[in-house]
């Protein structure tokens, strides 16, 4: 992406700020040294890498995020995680919920504290990087979608002095609870849209009705149109819970749709 690509002064819902989210999700998925290489040449020339490392039996080996900010912007970008590698995570209810933002709701319990492990690194950063009243926003892809709503969540119902214009996520896990899922939305009315591929696997887990979604859905169908409506039925809908292993093969559909190069893919197309 070039920076022309990058519109520091973007305010809502485009095509182009999704692929510009969609490109710095991808990024989170790179080294250091690229992150910060890439991120100048959009025009955000100051880089902080966050990540903390996790010991077993916690499912994830560690998290990582980046903050990208310019002279207009701030993104935090989450990295997301291979899908087989949270399969019984995904799969099943999981641990005992977790207090949402500041009492609100619950929410799934490793996500949250996935969060809670790099927070404070990231809420230091965003309270140091804006000196110029930027703009604010969170993107992540699969389990770095589910942090990037959480963490929008948080900044916004426990630290309102630094609300986010925009959260961009792709693939992303149900995360909440339904009075947590009711207080985002009601929160973040036209700042945050969640993007699911065609027939992406991992949207559809962990399972309802424990959790939900947060609305604002832009589902892309198979052809890489846009909508603001998923269909009911079809595709790998409704079959998550009884088919997760087999769904969640590397060559499965399901796998194949959770790509990051699907979406940059269609929404390139899109674009144009």
């Amino acid at each position: 992406m070039t920076s022309t690509l990058v519109d520091q002064h973007a305010t809502g819902y485009s095509i182009r700020q999704a692929l510009c989210m969609a490109r710095a999700a991808d990024l989170a998925y790179q080294d250091e040294t690229t992150v910060a290489a890439t991120a100048a040449q959009w025009g955000l020339d100051r880089v902080r890498h966050h990540h903390t490392a996790f010991r077993p039996p916690f499912p994830l080996p560690d998290v990582q995020a980046y903050t990208l900010t310019g002279r207009h912007m701030i993104i935090t970008t989450f990295r997301g995680a291979e899908p087989a590698a949270l399969r019984d995570w995904l799969a099943g209810p999981g641990t005992p919920p977790w207090p949402g933002p500041a009492g609100r709701g619950t929410a799934h319990a490793g996500f949250a504290e996935a969060l809670d492990a790099v927070w404070p690194q990231i809420l230091t950063t965003l309270k140091e990087f804006r000196d110029n009243d930027q703009t604010l926003w969170f993107t992540g892809h699969g389990l770095g979608g589910a942090l990037a709503m959480l963490a929008a969540a948080r900044l916004h119902f426990e630290d309102p002095r630094l609300p986010a214009d925009g959260v961009y996520t792709f693939g992303q896990p149900r995360v909440c609870d339904p009075v947590l899922a009711g207080e985002v939305n009601s929160a973040f009315a036209h700042r945050m849209y969640r993007f699911v591929n065609h027939n992406d696997i991992v949207p559809q887990l962990p399972p309802e009705p424990v959790f939900r979604h947060v609305s604002a859905l832009r589902y892309i169908d198979a052809r890489g149109g846009v909508h603001n409506t998923m269909p009911l039925t079809g595709g790998l809908l409704g079959h998550a819970q009884r088919l997760t292993a087999e769904l969640l093969a590397p060559a499965s559909p399901g796998i194949r749709d959770h790509a990051m190069a699907a979406y940059l893919d269609a929404l390139e197309k899109n674009l144009t």
